[in-house]
């Protein structure tokens, strides 16, 4: 049975714990870290030391970390890979994870490390095969009759759960309206990525967009 860790922080991964459980037939094992950090934490093992997270979550066979913490986040890389994890996926972008430092400990333990900003960008990758075929960036299975979406079958989806929500809601539309709709649909779920600029949510929208495009070509 694939285990998946989840290392939460306040609100940031208990989604994506619902998602798995309620997706997959994974096993889930978390840990949660303080909501409130220093931004700055000059000895990180110590740190994490004291925290009492649930070590378990480091035996898992993919380990996603939403502490997106500078300071932490190699911390973490190095627990993960002395416990054997297999990959190690962390969300948020470069501005939580020193990306050479993740490059040295990624070499150092064969683990492999994904850095992202969003994670619905995550691609099929054989360190983390039955993971990244359940969740990552979007691949749709859709079911049309007479120029209407009568079915559509996730294959693989964003981490959030927004492409699920995107298929139910998709249901009863038009072809024509549909990769519009299907865009408009992931900006309006409450998912954490960042909103304001050309990246994070507005990204997601357009690979999510994309991914209905495909689906429907395969039809024609």
């Amino acid at each position: 049975m694939t285990m998946i860790g989840v290392i939460t922080r306040g609100k940031y991964g208990r989604r994506f714990i619902e998602t798995i459980l309620s997706k997959t037939d994974f096993d889930v094992v978390s840990a949660d870290l303080p909501e409130i950090l220093p931004d700055f934490i000059e000895n990180p093992a110590p740190f994490l030391e004291k925290l009492n997270l649930n070590n378990n979550v480091f035996k898992a066979d993919t380990l996603i970390t939403y502490s997106l913490h500078p300071d932490l986040n190699p911390e973490i890389a190095k627990c993960a890979g002395k416990n054997g994890v297999r990959a190690l996926i962390i969300p948020g972008g470069v501005s939580c994870a020193p990306v050479g430092e993740l490059d040295e400990i990624s070499k150092q333990y064969g683990m492999y490390i994904e850095v992202d900003e969003i994670c619905c960008t995550l691609k099929p990758n054989l360190a983390a095969p039955e993971f990244t075929s359940r969740f990552g960036s979007p691949l749709l299975d859709i079911e049309t009759r007479d120029g209407i979406i009568v079915d559509v079958n996730v294959i693989c989806g964003a981490p959030c759960g927004s492409t699920w929500h995107m298929a139910e809601k998709l249901i009863g539309t038009s072809v024509s309206d549909a990769p519009a709709r299907a865009g408009l649909l992931i900006q309006q779920y409450p998912c954490r990525a960042v909103r304001g600029h050309l990246g994070g949510i507005h990204e997601s929208a357009q690979i999510h967009k994309k991914a209905v495009e495909n689906a429907l070509n395969k039809n024609e």
